[in-house]
């Protein structure tokens, strides 16, 4: 049995590299419009990757809209630093800023959207300068995780990583992955690249993006102020079942931000590959509105 849509999902992008502070940023590039409307930047979250787009680059597309979407550095095909702390979001969301400048240098308006850690990512781009014409949060959060399974899994995860390497950390993630139906439902196909994309992406990477989703303080007021003045539009997208940060978390977060606030429905923590017509529609119905 093969998931309707995956990070293996057939698309029209192109994998390409952009130029970043730590190396070559992989990426899928595309499809792209005759004469595009903006560019959309898509950065994924923890242990994620530019595949995790899969299903929503071709419905951006036939939007009027390019998208790219990345690894973060230090996931997957991305070299990242050594250093744990620059792993953190706002250093993260530095290098994410060059990006943005890069991807804006042909003067299209970018659009820039953040999925979970992303999100705390693209913040932290915003707020050190990125000059983007609108920022989505996508199952993103206010500030660390709250209490409860996915807190747990990386208190738990932390020590096994750092002690006993990234294959014996996967190893263990994998036994408790297997005791879920949908874990075992997926194509084998999947599971091989989900494997593969975990134990090729940083070992300090892994660990700093954690530290990250641990300690992360609340900046939406700082946020709110950046979006304000610089006129920058906004959204935040929940799944309507996210186990990370509630929907509550999320709808008083866009509260506080004075943006917009959607629910996808029969989505979780990842709409974009639980329900990503639904949240096609709600994304581009937005993007719209921003680019006239």
């Amino acid at each position: 049995m093969t998931a309707a849509f995956s990070q293996l999902s057939p698309h029209g992008a192109r994998r390409t590299s952009l130029p970043g502070r730590y190396g070559p940023v992989a990426a899928l590039s595309g499809p792209h419009p005759a004469e595009p409307l903006a560019t959309v930047l898509l950065l994924p979250g923890y242990t994620g990757s530019k595949e995790d787009f899969a299903p929503l680059l071709d419905g951006i597309a036939e939007g009027g809209l390019h998208p790219v979407a990345v690894d973060l550095p230090g996931q997957y095909e991305s070299p990242g630093p050594d250093d744990e702390s620059r792993y953190l979001p706002l250093a993260l969301g530095e290098a994410v800023a060059d990006l943005v400048s890069t991807l804006g240098g042909n003067g299209r308006p970018l659009l820039l959207l953040g999925h979970s850690y992303g999100g705390l990512v693209a913040r932290g781009a915003v707020l050190a300068g990125a000059p983007v014409a609108g920022l989505t949060l996508l199952d993103s959060g206010p500030d660390r995780l709250p209490p409860g399974a996915r807190l747990s899994a990386l208190d738990v995860g932390e020590p096994l990583l750092r002690n006993h390497g990234i294959e014996a950390a996967y190893a263990v993630r994998e036994q408790v992955s297997a005791q879920a139906p949908a874990w075992l439902a997926l194509a084998e196909e999947l599971r091989t690249f989900l494997r593969t994309r975990f134990v090729t992406s940083s070992t300090a990477g892994l660990l700093g993006m954690a530290a990250g989703l641990r300690s992360e303080p609340d900046r939406v007021d700082e946020l709110a102020a950046a979006l304000r003045e610089r006129g920058v539009p906004g959204l935040v997208v929940a799944g309507e079942h996210d186990d990370a940060w509630s929907v509550e978390q999320q709808k008083d977060m866009a509260r506080r931000l004075d943006v917009p606030f959607a629910v996808v429905e029969r989505a979780a923590h990842s709409p974009n590959t639980e329900n990503p017509r639904a949240l096609l529609e709600i994304l581009a119905a937005e993007w719209r509105a921003w680019l006239g």
